[in-house]
C-alpha cells in the first residue's frame, strides 16, 4: 500500500505491529492509561479520539437504532475496554484488516490505524489476563457420528459403515459436527444407537443367529467406465468398482451384478461383442461374466427394437434382461474383504472424427438408444450369509477374545479379563469394580441364554451405548467453585488431544501415561503429541474431518455444475478433485509445512482426468502422482478446482460466493447477512452485447443496500474470475452462447484494506504474507480442538497460540502444540 513518503507496505505489516518502536513511533509512546500522543501526521489524537474521529460517525446510538450499523460505540469507556470485549474484538477484526473505516469513509493514516489497532489487543489481553478465560463450560460431549465409527474401529477392529446406522450430525456456524453444543440427543437417536450397538456386536463376534442381509454399492451415474477406475482394480481392466465389504460369518454369499441402462430402461452397450466382466475376491479372480454379443449382424446394432425399424422383438426382450443371469454365488470367509468387479478393457483406436464425449448428465445422453460404446456397471448387491456359521478367528475376534476358556470353570474369569480391558479403553479411564460388575451382569445374561461368546457379546452390545462411551464426561472437581476456571485431569486431557488429533479414544500408552499422572509434564505432553501427530491417522484426520468441514470441502459431494454449461464434469471428474486436496492437505500435515504454504505451494496432485482439465502434459492412467506446477496460477488451495467448484453457480462463477469464501475462512471476517431484497443482477437483453460479470456487479453495487458488503466481497472473487465454475483457467468470459467470444476477465481490485492487487498472484502473496490468515487458521483449529464457540475470553489465548506458533513459521507442529498448551484446551469451568 502506498504511503504518504512514496514507501509500501505489505497487509502483514498493517495486521499487527511487531516491534514497539512503531507504535512509539505512531502514538508517542501511547501508555495503557489512555494519555495523548502525536501521530505520524503530527495530529494529536487519543484512542477515545480515534473512535470518536473514525468510528462514531457512522457507529452510532442514532445509527443502531435505525439499523444502519450493527453497533453502537458511542460513549464506551475506552478506559475500560475489557467490560465490551466481545464488541472491541470485534472492532479489532475488522479494523485490524483495514475493512473499517471502510474506504469511502474517513481514514486514519496507516501508522496511526496499526497503532491503535496494537493498543486495543494490548489492553483486550491485559483484561483477560485480570479476568483468565473461562475454558471449557461443563458441558456433556456426544461423540459424532465420525468419532463413534472410529471409537469402534479402534476398540474392536471393525470399520463398520456408520452412514447406515446413525444420522448425520448438525454442524455449528463455522461448519465443524464436532461441537458439543450441538450435538443433540433424542429418543429417536438413542434407539438408532442401540441398533448400531446391536449390529457391531454382531459383527465383531459373528453372531450365528445373524440374519441373511443384502448391501447394495452404487456406481455414480455420472462416472464414466471407459478407463480403469480405481487403484484396487487390476491394470487392463475399465469401469467397475471395488469395494471393501465385511462378511459377518463363514458362509455362502450372492453376487449379483446389474448394469447401467438408459431412461427406456434399456441395458446400454450390448451391441455385438461380448464383455468380459471379472469377479474378484481380495484380488484374485473367482468368476467371468459374458456381457452382449448374443445377437450377430448389425440390424439392431444402432437401433433397440422398439424404437427404430428392422429389429428382432427377441433382441427387445434381450435388451432389457441381459442382466439377469450375471450373478455367482460362493463360499467366502469371515472378515472385511475387497470385492472387486470390473471389465477386461480391450485396447482399441476409434475410427472417424472424434466427436467430444456427451455428458451423462444431459437429457439427450440419458435417452440415447444407440448400442455401440461400452457396457458399465450400475451396482453390485452382496447378499448373505447363507448357511452361515460362526467364524474360528477374525481380527475382530483377536482383539476381543484376549482369552479362551477351556471349560466351564475358566469361563468367569475369562470374561472378567476380556471385559475389564474393553472398558479402559471405552471409557478412556481405569476401570473400577462397579464398571466390572455391571458388564458381568449383561455377560451372564448372554451367556446363560447362548454361551460364553453370547454372553461376551451382550456385555459389548450394553458397553458400546453406555454414556461413559457414547459421551465424554469430565466430571466436576472437588471444591470448585461455579463460574471459576480450573484444569482437567490428565485422563481428561488425554481424551480431549485423543479425539482432536485422532478423531477416537486413547490409546494405551496415552492412557497409561495419563493414569500415571505424568501427561501433563510439558516434556511427557510435547512427546505425546508428537508421537500421535506422527501416525497416519493424525494426517487423515486434519485433512478429512478438520480442514473438510473448514473449507467446507464435504459440499462438493452436492455440487452438480450444469451439464449444459460444463458437459465435462462427471463423477471421475469430482472423485479427482476431491482427492487432489486431500492429499495435498495430507502432505502439509505430514511434511510440517509452514501454514501459509497452504496458499503458495507451487505442486500439486494429479490424475490423468485432472491433468487433462488443468492442461498438465505427461500424466497418465488412475494413479495420483505429485507434480510441479509450471507457473502460479494454481499454486496453493485457491487454484484447486474443488475449492472454485464448491464456490461458484450450477451454471456459472459467482465472484459474489467466492468473495464471500475467502471473507469467512482465510481472513476470519464474514460479511452480514444480505438483506431480504437483494435484487437480481441484469440479465441480458437479445440482441446486447455481452456484458462482463464485472460490469454487472459495479451495476449492483450503485444500490446503497448492497455496495457495503460488495464493495469487500466482490473484488475478492473477481481475482479468481480467470477460473471458470469448474476451475478451468480461462481469459475470456463464457457467455452462454456456443463460439460467442465473451469479455476479457479484469481480475484486478482492492483488498480489504484498500491496497491494490493484480489477478491471483497478487491476493495469494497478500494473504500468505498477512497475519489475518494464520490468525483465522488459528481460530478454525482451537474451534475444532475443543469442540466449542471460541468467545471474547478466548481471544487473548488464539493471539499467544499464534504468536507461539509464529516462532516456527506457523509449522502445523507449531500450531498443534501452542492449542494443547492453551487455557482453553486445558481447563474447564462450571456454570
Amino acid at each position: 500500500m502506498p504511503l504518504g513518503d512514496g514507501k509500501v507496505v505489505t497487509m502483514s505489516w498493517l495486521f499487527r505491529v511487531t516491534t514497539g518502536v512503531v507504535v512509539a513511533v505512531a502514538l508517542g509512546g501511547l501508555a495503557p492509561d489512555v494519555s495523548h500522543a502525536q501521530t505520524t501526521a503530527g495530529t494529536e489524537v487519543s484512542p477515545s479520539a480515534f473512535v470518536d474521529r473514525y468510528c462514531v460517525t457512522c457507529h452510532s446510538d442514532r445509527g443502531y437504532e435505525r439499523g444502519a450499523v450493527p453497533m453502537s460505540l458511542q460513549g464506551l469507556d475506552m478506559g475500560e475496554v475489557g467490560a465490551h470485549a466481545e464488541l472491541w474484538e470485534q472492532v479489532l477484526r475488522r479494523v485490524r484488516s483495514g475493512m473499517m473505516p471502510p474506504p469511502v469513509a474517513r481514514r486514519p493514516d496507516d501508522a496511526a490505524r496499526v497503532a491503535w489497532v496494537d493498543w486495543l489487543e494490548t489492553e483486550l489481553d491485559r483484561a483477560a489476563d485480570a479476568r483468565p478465560p473461562l475454558g471449557r463450560p461443563m458441558t456433556v460431549h456426544r461423540l459424532n457420528r465420525v468419532e463413534y465409527r472410529n471409537a469402534v474401529q479402534d476398540l474392536l477392529g471393525l470399520d463398520v459403515d456408520i452412514e447406515a446406522l446413525l444420522p448425520p450430525d448438525d454442524a455449528d456456524a463455522e461448519g465443524f459436527d464436532n461441537n458439543a453444543e450441538v450435538l443433540s440427543v433424542s429418543t429417536t437417536l438413542m434407539e438408532r444407537y442401540l441398533t448400531a450397538a446391536r449390529r457391531i456386536s454382531q459383527l465383531a463376534l459373528g453372531d450365528p443367529g445373524l440374519a441373511s442381509r443384502s448391501q447394495a454399492y452404487q456406481v455414480p451415474e455420472l462416472e464414466v467406465q471407459d478407463d480403469r477406475t480405481s487403484e484396487d482394480l487390476p491394470f487392463g481392466s475399465r469401469g467397475g468398482l471395488a469395494v471393501r465389504h465385511y462378511f459377518p460369518l463363514d458362509g455362502e454369499y450372492l453376487f449379483k451384478v446389474d448394469l447401467r441402462r438408459n431412461f427406456y430402461n434399456y441395458i446400454r452397450g450390448l451391441g455385438n461383442t461380448p464383455h468380459e466382466l471379472d469377479l474378484r475376491l481380495d484380488k484374485a479372480l473367482v468368476n467371468r461374466f459374458l456381457v452382449g454379443g448374443a445377437f450377430e449382424g448389425s440390424r439392431c446394432a444402432t437401433s433397440y427394437c422398439g424404437s427404430g425399424s428392422g429389429g428382432f422383438p427377441e433382441w427387445g426382450a434381450y435388451s432389457v434382461t441381459a442382466d439377469e443371469g450375471l450373478q455367482f454365488r460362493m463360499p467366502v470367509q469371515a472378515g472385511m474383504r475387497l470385492v472387486g468387479l470390473a471389465f477386461l478393457r480391450r485396447p482399441a483406436i476409434d475410427e472417424g472424427v472424434l466427436q467430444p464425449r456427451p455428458s451423462p448428465a444431459t437429457f439427450g445422453y440419458s435417452t440415447d438408444d444407440r448400442q455401440d460404446g461400452n457396457p458399465a456397471v450400475a451396482r453390485l448387491t452382496i447378499t448373505g450369509p447363507f448357511d452361515g456359521e460362526a467364524p474360528l478367528e477374525t481380527p475382530s475376534r483377536q482383539m476381543i477374545l484376549g482369552c479362551r476358556p477351556a471349560h466351564s470353570g475358566e469361563e468367569a474369569g475369562c470374561a472378567e479379563e476380556i471385559l475389564r480391558k474393553l472398558a479402559r479403553r471405552a471409557y478412556r479411564r481405569p476401570v473400577t469394580s462397579r464398571d466390572v460388575t455391571a458388564l458381568l451382569s449383561f455377560y451372564e445374561a448372554g451367556r446363560r441364554t447362548g454361551g460364553f461368546e453370547a454372553g461376551i457379546q451382550a456385555a459389548l452390545e450394553f458397553l458400546l451405548t453406555d454414556p461413559e462411551f457414547v459421551f465424554r464426561v469430565e466430571r466436576r472437581s472437588p471444591g470448585v467453585e461455579a463460574g471459576v476456571a480450573y484444569p482437567v485431569n490428565d485422563l481428561e486431557l488425554a481424551s480431549r488431544l485423543s479425539f482432536f488429533l485422532w478423531g477416537s479414544i486413547p490409546d494405551d500408552e496415552l492412557l497409561d501415561a495419563a493414569a500415571q499422572g505424568t501427561l501433563k509434564d510439558p516434556a511427557v505432553l510435547e512427546r505425546q503429541v508428537r508421537r500421535m501427530l506422527a501416525q497416519p491417522r493424525a494426517r487423515q484426520t486434519l485433512a478429512e474431518s478438520f480442514a473438510g468441514q473448514w473449507l467446507g470441502l464435504r459440499r462438493l459431494r452436492n455440487a452438480s455444475p450444469d451439464p449444459t454449461a460444463f458437459p465435462e464434469f462427471d463423477e471421475n471428474l469430482r472423485a479427482a478433485m476431491y482427492r487432489e486436496t486431500q492429499l495435498f492437505l495430507e502432505t502439509q500435515f505430514r511434511d510440517d509445512r509452514p501454514a501459509a504454504e497452504l496458499l503458495t505451494a507451487n505442486y500439486t496432485f494429479v490424475n490423468e482426468r485432472l491433468a487433462g482439465h488443468y492442461g498438465i502434459p505427461g500424466v497418465h492412467g488412475n494413479h495420483f502422482r505429485r507434480v510441479a506446477l509450471p507457473d502460479d496460477r494454481r499454486a496453493g488451495l485457491l487454484g484447486q478446482a474443488s475449492i472454485l467448484t464448491l464456490t461458484s453457480y450450477a451454471n456459472r462463477t459467482s465472484p459474489v460466493t467466492r468473495g464471500k469464501w475467502v471473507l469467512e475462512n482465510l481472513l476470519g471476517a464474514p460479511p452480514p447477512e444480505p438483506p431480504t431484497d437483494v435484487p437480481d443482477l441484469k440479465s441480458r437483453e437479445e440482441g446486447e452485447p455481452p456484458t462482463s460479470v464485472r460490469e454487472l456487479m459495479e451495476a449492483h453495487r450503485r444500490n446503497p443496500a448492497c455496495a457495503t458488503c460488495h464493495r469487500t466481497m466482490d473484488p475478492l472473487g473477481f481475482a479468481l474470475e480467470n477460473f471458470d465454475g469448474i476451475g478451468r483457467w480461462r481469459t475470456t468470459e463464457d457467455t452462454g452462447v456456443a463460439g460467442e467470444l465473451g469479455p476479457a476477465i479484469d481480475p484486478s481490485g482492492l483488498a480489504p484494506d484498500g491496497s491494490e492487487f493484480e489477478g491471483m498472484s497478487g491476493l495469494r502473496q497478500i494473504l500468505a504474507s498477512g497475519e489475518e490468515f494464520t490468525g483465522t487458521l488459528t481460530e478454525r483449529l482451537l474451534i475444532y480442538a475443543i469442540g466449542r464457540r471460541l468467545e471474547a475470553a478466548d481471544m487473548p489465548a488464539v493471539r499467544r497460540i499464534q504468536r507461539e506458533a509464529a516462532a516456527d513459521e506457523s509449522r502445523w507442529s507449531a500450531l498443534v502444540l501452542a492449542i494443547v498448551n492453551s487455557g482453553p484446551f486445558q481447563t474447564r469451568r462450571i456454570g
